[in-house]
């Protein structure tokens, strides 16, 4: 294991832990890095300015110059099953995460602090919950957890726990924000760590709500992006895509935006336009198409999201400044996602929409909507739920100062969000347990290449796809067709190759059901877990 090689050999014999197997070893460990995993919810591939982005995130572009920056990061492309695969090393479809997965909870399911405790690790949650399942009273088995579980307001929400505990709603007056305010209570619990168990590791989980509709930021944030994006996604596209070519991160062709392509469970187009305004569109339309009104509210919408993640970069600076005051930077792996990719989603929930009250404030409620979803996640296919690289490409930085020689590097081994326990429990000095799908990715911090994966897996809402090495197999819904891509030259999916290597088609739509019926047999073969209950109801975005 890559831990042995970086730590020193442990010595002594070692004991199987009961915690799924874990190994712990009986002599004195090693020192043991902290872990501090930041997670944002719905922010496209290259939003931020370390991407290739227009955005302002001078704390992320910080990691990813002190750091390394994966190019080929998937998720699941939806919220809730992309957390579970980071908490668990599973994939969704072997533990019934997925919202389109159905069956009981197995009991092999195990989550990240509840490998990492028998190596010595405290464990703290700060931010969106969305795993389908919680275990005790502190979620998970983290020893502190502040848990948002409205994702409907981020100035009132209406479903807070601290510890299992329900928290009284905020109130405009108390001048809450949901991000600022998971931020504190991830400081609190580092602070804490500081005072009582500062010769134990830590790994905090810190999970904002940012930017996941509805499109809600302070006014001063927004002001600074309210003149920002006049000249509309098309350009701001093409811009973007230069801008990632020169750093490296790309190297395939703009994809086209698809007007023809949106979600079927948005609010319908009358209801939605009758409630925003005629300036709201659904479909991803060329900008000189659009009027004059029609523009301002576009523009509007993504200074609004763009000062959601801007707020974000500004706490995570906060968590990173924490680090450095209790002395905790050099030993800490701060490893940086996005649980799917932007979204195209308007859906108008939780308390409505007040055609009265200011853009990004409380009373309203708004969707980024395709085109500048199209931006965020360019120059990729698509966005949020789908299986084309719009839907799962995440970034990703890794930042370990006594760990990762490399600075402002780049990483392009493919590599899934089931990866990311196995490698925490590899550079802990343990072993993550047999059957978990992920595997270490720390071979990766230091060399190019050094990851490889035999297959990656994906199943959602009927999209499913297979990468192997670099071809990509994908099907869009119960009836769509094989396409087969190359990614190597075309990550935009613009060349199919279906036809012309149907036999490539075959062998890998075989390997794919293979494994899904394979999965579906490993859940259905164990026995329910009694550990785990159900959270409070939540949405499934």
């Amino acid at each position: 294991m890559h831990n042995r090689r970086e730590f020193g050999k442990i010595v002594g014999s070692a004991a199987v832990a009961g915690m799924g197997g874990v190994v712990v070893a009986a002599g004195p460990p090693p020192r043991r890095p902290n872990f501090l995993l930041l997670l944002a919810d719905d922010m496209g591939f290259s939003d931020a300015g370390c991407y290739g982005g227009e955005i302002e995130t001078p704390n992320l572009n910080r990691l990813a110059s002190q750091g390394v920056r994966f190019t080929q990061m998937y998720s699941t492309a939806r919220c809730g099953p992309s957390r579970n695969c980071l908490m668990t090393g599973y994939y969704a479809q072997q533990t019934a995460a997925d919202v389109m997965t159905p069956g009981n909870v197995p009991d092999y399911t195990r989550f990240a602090p509840e490998y990492l405790k028998p190596l010595g690790y405290r464990s703290y949650h700060s931010g969106k919950w969305h795993l389908r399942f919680v275990t005790g009273e502190n979620g998970a088995g983290f020893d502190h957890s502040y848990t948002l579980m409205d994702e409907d307001r981020y100035f009132t929400p209406k479903a807070l726990l601290l510890d299992g505990e329900r928290l009284p709603q905020p109130k405009i007056e108390d001048h809450y924000y949901s991000t600022t305010a998971i931020a504190d209570y991830a400081i609190g619990f580092l602070k804490e760590h500081a005072r009582d168990h500062k010769d134990d590791p830590f790994f905090l989980y810190f999970a904002p709500h940012s930017p996941h509709f509805p499109l809600q930021a302070p006014a001063e944030d927004i002001e600074k992006y309210k003149d920002k994006f006049a000249e509309g996604w098309d350009t701001a596209r093409e811009v973007k895509l230069a801008r990632m070519k020169r750093m490296g991160l790309v190297n395939c062709s703009l994809a086209p935006l698809e007007p023809n392509m949106w979600t079927t469970w948005n609010t319908p187009d009358a209801e939605l336009f009758a409630k925003i305004g005629p300036g709201e569109i659904s479909r991803a339309l060329p900008w000189s198409s659009l009027n004059a009104e029609q523009k301002a509210l576009q523009r509007t919408k993504m200074a609004i999201h763009a000062a959601m993640i801007t707020r974000m970069d500004t706490e995570i600076g906060r968590l990173l400044d924490q680090l450095r005051a209790m002395d905790a930077e050099r030993d800490t792996v701060v490893i940086f996602l996005s649980d799917n990719g932007a979204s195209s989603e308007q859906l108008i929930r939780g308390d409505g929409h007040d055609s009265s009250s200011p853009l990004g404030s409380a009373g309203s409620f708004l969707g980024l909507g395709p085109g500048w979803a199209s931006n965020s996640n360019a120059p990729f296919r698509l966005h949020k739920s789908w299986l084309n690289e719009g839907g799962i490409s995440s970034p990703m930085i890794v930042r370990w100062p006594v760990g990762i020689k490399d600075q402002s590097k780049l990483r392009h081994d493919p590599c899934h969000f089931v990866d990311i326990l196995p490698t925490m429990v590899d550079l802990a000095g343990g072993s993550a347990p047999r059957g978990v799908a992920g595997r270490s990715l720390a071979p990766a911090f230091q060399k190019d290449g050094a990851a490889p994966h035999n297959f990656l897996y994906f199943n959602h809402n009927d999209n499913r796809a297979l990468r192997i090495g670099n071809r990509k197999l994908l099907a869009t819904g119960k009836t769509g067709a094989w396409e087969l891509y190359d990614m190597a030259t075309d990550r935009s999916e613009q060349h199919n190759l279906a036809n012309a290597k149907a036999d490539t088609v075959r062998a890998m739509a075989n390997q794919w059901q293979k494994l899904d019926d394979g999965f579906v047999k490993q859940r259905e073969s164990a026995s329910p877990t009694k550990k785990h209950r159900m959270p409070p109801a939540q949405t499934n975005d």
